[in-house]
């Protein structure tokens, strides 16, 4: 597993131990990233909340590709080490947050997200389920981005959000979602 693209290109990323997690391809990863791309424009500045993180490979894809900031969220113990190793590896502790808790115990955010990545187990609906608490707690504004992976056949459904796009890559599937009127969000 490697950085794609920016700063850390094809630097080594760590994967936990045993199967408890399921680390995004590389292929899924240049996926998701390319479609974020093309609605972004760029990763500058964004403040990105990486959640069922895994090894931290989504998030540290958008650091590497210039966000300012990114939390991580993770409650397994393997995991969690990978997260703060490959942290350190790439010296991005000044820019990186990790909160070891299960995403359902997040607290209210201070103020929402430009960028919310979320890869949970498949065929669970853990992604959609954390989406529609994380509307409630104010992780969510008007210009926040939100990128689930799951299972092909599953889709991602929460009030209040529509689906901006899917695209299938290989046993998974990607979806971005958003505020369907950005003007209709609430404050």
């Amino acid at each position: 597993m490697r950085i794609i693209a920016g700063d850390w290109r094809g630097r080594k990323l760590s994967a936990p131990k045993g199967d408890a997690t399921r680390p995004t391809a590389d292929r899924t990863r240049e996926t998701l990233f390319s479609m974020l791309t093309s609605r972004l424009g760029s990763f500058e500045g964004l403040r990105v909340a990486d959640l069922f993180a895994g090894s931290g490979a989504l998030g540290l894809e958008a650091l590497s590709r210039g966000a300012a900031h990114c939390l991580f969220v993770e409650q397994d113990r393997a995991a969690l080490d990978s997260i703060k190793s490959n942290i350190a590896a790439l010296d991005a502790r000044g820019r990186s947050d990790v909160e070891a808790m299960s995403v359902m115990h997040l607290r209210p955010a201070r103020e929402p997200y430009d960028l919310i990545l979320l890869d949970p187990p498949y065929k669970t609906g853990a992604g959609a389920v954390a989406l529609d608490r994380l509307l409630r707690l104010g992780w969510i504004g008007p210009a926040t981005w939100m990128a689930v992976e799951t299972g092909a056949d599953e889709n991602v459904e929460v009030n209040g959000l529509e689906v901006d796009a899917e695209r299938r890559v290989g046993k998974g599937k990607l979806t971005l979602l958003r505020y369907p009127d950005p003007d209709a969000a609430p404050n």
